[in-house]
């Protein structure tokens, strides 16, 4: 791998190359392909700042645990970038985890979640930008179908939701 990147296990929205690509995330984020997360799993209880739930990759330490993901080269120089737009340090904290990919084992940074909510519940616009994810990162349907199946909740401020949603519209 390049010197001047890192790899990146985007798990949630981020998966959405549309998403992650944004001017005030990771532009230069390359899809290098699916991976996955063994004794973790996908949960929607991260406080988001506008009092909604975001994707957690919670840690359990049981092995057939697994969180799916996709695996991203972002240049180093993104890194503060990517930070900010996760909310490290009020929110998730970034960490190192091991993805298994069809390629083998590799070293990716990830962010976890500090401030946990289950009562909050997504909005539908967010829990788009996780299954335009996962299916653009090639993620087993079953996998994908589980995630459109979560009880979600409409965002009350209509404007966030149709900015949100505007980036699908720019294909």
């Amino acid at each position: 791998m390049e010197s001047d990147a890192f790899l990146y296990f985007a798990y949630g929205s981020n998966m959405s190359v549309d998403r992650l690509r944004a001017a005030d995330r990771a532009p230069s984020a390359e899809f290098v392909g699916p991976g996955r997360v063994a004794g973790h799993r996908l949960v929607f209880d991260k406080v988001g700042k506008d009092g909604s739930s975001k994707a957690d990759c919670e840690r359990t330490g049981t092995p057939h645990d697994i969180v799916y993901g996709g695996l991203f080269r972002i240049a180093h120089r993104e890194r503060p970038a990517l930070d900010r737009a996760e909310g490290r340090g009020s929110g998730y904290e970034a960490l190192e985890v091991e993805v298994e990919t069809d390629s083998g084992s590799v070293v990716a940074l990830t962010y976890l979640a500090t401030n946990k909510d289950s009562a909050l519940r997504p909005f539908t616009w967010y829990l788009q930008h996780v299954t335009s994810g996962a299916q653009q990162c090639g993620l087993p349907e079953a996998y994908v179908a589980a995630i459109q199946c979560l009880a979600s909740v409409r965002d009350p401020d209509s404007a966030r939701e149709a900015r949100e949603l505007s980036i699908y519209l720019k294909r």
